[in-house]
């Protein structure tokens, strides 16, 4: 009779979640964390990059071995730091994997100023090479969190209002703190990942 009643029922079940706005949280929540997932991948792509980066200056920068240490050890700090999609809901997580990657940002901004002082390093094929992808790669970060934090305001949005918040508490879907949403303007814009090459001899 149970199994009977349960077949009934499932299409007024059904009818009823889609009405009360079930399946959008569901949808939304995917979206956030699919946006989430590309944001991983774009700073892990950034992190392949930072050891082949500090091997190829490190011939060059025998005097600038404090920067070289910074950009080591902030890379270092990234890779402790493990985190996934199922993490969004830990603000101290969160808040750490933040902090780690704004100081690789600073040290490799630093690194890049300091590679202006040296001629025959920005002459180098392979480290023009590695800085046109850390450039590709900082824009693609950029581009996925603008992409991120859009997904978490539709989310949050929908988690708010009227009906569909009653859903959310019933089935223990909260708000997402939206990380970066303060700098919101930032975040979307192309990060300065920029070096001026030399200057072609003349003949």
């Amino acid at each position: 009779m149970k199994r009977i009643a349960l077949v009934l029922l499932a299409p007024f079940l059904s009818i009823l979640l889609t009405g009360c706005g079930y399946n959008d949280i569901q949808r939304l929540d995917e979206q956030v964390k699919a946006a989430w997932s590309q944001v991983l991948n774009q700073y892990e792509r950034r992190a392949d990059l930072v050891p082949k980066l500090v091997n190829s200056v490190n011939a060059y920068m025998v005097n600038e071995r404090a920067v070289l240490t910074q950009v080591t050890e902030a890379r270092a700090k990234v890779g402790s730091i493990q985190i996934s999609v199922d993490d969004i809901q830990d603000p101290a997580v969160m808040a750490r994997f933040n902090q780690a990657q704004g100081e690789l940002s600073s040290a490799l901004s630093r690194l890049i100023a300091v590679s202006e002082n040296y001629p025959q390093l920005k002459s180098d094929g392979l480290f023009r090479d590695l800085m046109t992808q850390l450039e590709g790669t900082e824009n693609r970060i950029a581009t996925e969190r603008g992409r991120y934090v859009q997904a978490v305001q539709q989310y949050n949005l929908i988690v708010r209002q009227f009906p569909t918040l009653i859903t959310a508490k019933i089935f223990g879907y909260r708000t997402i703190d939206n990380y970066g949403v303060d700098k919101q303007d930032q975040i979307t814009q192309d990060p300065e990942v920029k070096f001026t090459l030399p200057e072609p001899a003349k003949q």
